[in-house]
């Protein structure tokens, strides 16, 4: 049996739609934006293929939001896709599912962002390695501090930092063109070649990498005021702004580097930056960075912790992680996922193999609990349902395919590293079975 969580236990309702939508925002807008621009040239070097891949990319998430928005309004409790997965297949497959989504997504995205970080502050700060490792590590418990104190303070911080964030962006794309104009590539919008299905497939892979974290609030449900109304909005509110930005961040890049340039280009953003804005433009454009990874390894920080929570209250973990202090935050699994975040930078130390790691997790992830909507629509027809997802079956169907093709191509380019995904899930096999036989009480 389960164990209920006890009603002193409960994590309140304190997250309004504006802390909600802007929760997506910060976890989609990190330091995707200003690096994957340059692989997404390579394979699109044409400028219709370039942008019609930003769009499909926000289209793609899109659809995933729907299926979540019908998941997260049937199940208004914190968790996300452990708790879908344990009502559409079996306790076993939520377990697992959480498991290495709090292990391996949340943990690694909090280690993928702080080593961001770091590497963004060289731009202001020349740092030597083994201080770069310490900053990242600094990073993670500083934001983690903030999130255990308690969820409002989480919250704000995130608010407050996902509205800087955006009005630098805005700022970006405004006034790039005003201020670069005669500095700018010549023909920037001459395309450099062109675009093939396959190429615009692979293309999707880091597209959709930028858009991950668009389905954040579905993990704080339990504590978002009017869930069956809001966690739907602040989905679709957060995608819509982040597809905007993309295109728009995207758009200046373009105009200032010139598509023949942009193809392959390393660190977009630096480039851009002292393109539009002069001697000082990299490392303007690097404050926007540093802003935007904060906010976005924050938001991380304040959701991860949410799937231990859940399971520890189920009884299928330990104790601890269920224990709420003061100001009503699981401050113990605030603290063991950033333990488990500086392991994975102090083990991984490459930003590429942790981005990696962490990628293909996100991945299986999104295919369980996509197909847990299909699973439910015909275990549970009569269950209530405040919102129904748009186009189904065959958007959440497309968006199905979509993720499979994209493991796939991660497994054949980074095995080892996909391997230690699939290896994170499956240690979670003994630990449920330990829990099972002898739930907490």
């Amino acid at each position: 049996m389960s164990a209920a969580p006890d009603a002193k236990s409960e994590l309140p309702r304190v997250l309004s739609l504006n802390d909600a939508t802007m929760l997506v925002v910060s976890s989609v807008i990190g330091v995707g934006i200003f690096f994957t621009p340059g692989r997404v040239a390579k394979l699109l070097p044409s400028p219709g293929w370039f942008f019609a891949a930003w769009l499909a990319g926000g289209v793609l998430a899109l659809a995933g939001a729907l299926a979540n928005a019908e998941l997260g309004a049937m199940f208004p409790k914190a968790g996300g896709n452990y708790v879908y997965l344990r009502a559409a297949y079996h306790p076993v497959a939520g377990f697992l599912v959480g498991w290495v989504t709090f292990f391996a997504i949340f943990a690694g995205t909090v280690a993928t962002l702080a080593v961001g970080f770091a590497l963004s502050l060289k731009a202001f700060i020349p740092l030597p390695e083994p201080t770069n490792l310490i900053v990242a590590v600094a990073v993670i418990w500083v934001a983690s501090a903030v999130n255990a104190y308690a969820t409002r303070a989480g919250a704000f911080m995130n608010t407050v930092t996902a509205y800087l964030k955006l009005a630098a962006l805005v700022l970006l794309v405004l006034l790039g063109p005003i201020l670069g104009r005669g500095h700018t590539a010549e023909n920037p919008f001459e395309s450099a070649g062109s675009g093939s299905i396959s190429a615009f497939g692979a293309a999707l892979s880091p597209v959709i990498f930028s858009y991950l974290g668009w389905n954040a609030s579905v993990y704080v449900a339990g504590e978002i005021s009017k869930p069956e109304r809001n966690l739907p909005r602040s989905l679709f509110w957060g995608l819509g702004i982040c597809t905007a930005v993309y295109l728009g961040v995207t758009a200046v890049f373009v105009y200032a580097l010139g598509m023949k340039n942009l193809v392959g280009m390393q660190g977009v953003g630096f480039q851009a930056g002292g393109v539009l804005f002069g001697a000082k433009g990299s490392a303007i454009v690097s404050a926007f960075m540093l802003a935007s990874v904060i906010g976005c390894l924050n938001a991380n920080v304040l959701v991860g912790p949410r799937i231990a929570y859940a399971m520890s209250s189920d009884g299928r973990f330990f104790r601890a992680a269920s224990r709420l202090n003061a100001s009503k935050t699981p401050f113990v699994a605030v603290i063991v996922q950033a333990v488990v975040a500086t392991s994975l930078v102090l083990l991984f130390k490459d930003l590429d193999r942790v981005l990696d790691y962490t990628t293909f997790a996100i991945v299986l992830a999104t295919i369980a609990d996509t197909s847990a909507l299909y699973v439910l629509r015909f275990r549970q027809p009569q269950r209530a349902r405040p919102y129904r997802a748009a186009g189904y079956p065959i958007v959440p169907a497309l968006y199905l395919l979509a993720n499979i093709g994209i493991a796939v191509a991660l497994f054949v380019a980074r095995p080892l590293v996909c391997l230690a995904g699939v290896g994170v899930l499956l240690s979670g096999l003994p630990v449920y079975l330990m829990f099972a036989r002898a739930p907490l009480a």
